[in-house]
């Protein structure tokens, strides 16, 4: 069998968008890629609204399953992909690289992160690297 390329979603605090895209990641392309996620700082927990709607949107419990990861906790990667931080985003070491450029929706309403779900799922649904 051949080996998934392990693709890490980063942004800064790895508490919302990168979590999202690690379970809807894990959801929807797990036989073709192993996700991961991390951040260049870390929340001290994965956002309460991301964590509440993905529950409620897919029965997904990000808290059960995951938890937020500094850079250092990565093995080495395949494809790295930022959420676009607005920040300087970390370059690690990988075949590919690619910014979706989201919006955080953190401390916005639910409009917001629903917004950012669905476009984080089609960008999964098409992945193809």
């Amino acid at each position: 069998m051949e080996r998934r390329k392990k693709v890490a979603f980063v942004c800064v605090h790895n508490s919302c968008r990168s979590q999202i895209a690690e379970a809807l990641g894990r959801r929807y392309a797990h036989d073709r890629y192993e996700f991961l996620s991390a951040g260049t700082e870390i929340a001290g927990r994965i956002n309460p609204d991301a964590v509440r709607l993905m529950k409620s949107i897919y029965g997904i419990d990000m808290e059960a399953a995951q938890r937020p990861k500094k850079l250092d906790d990565l093995p080495p990667i395949d494809i790295l992909i930022t959420m676009g931080c607005n920040v300087a985003c970390p370059n690690l070491p990988c075949g590919h690289r690619e910014d979706w450029g989201l919006e955080d929706p953190t401390g916005r309403g639910d409009e917001a992160f629903l917004a950012v779900i669905g476009q984080i799922e089609r960008k999964i649904k098409s992945l193809d690297l």
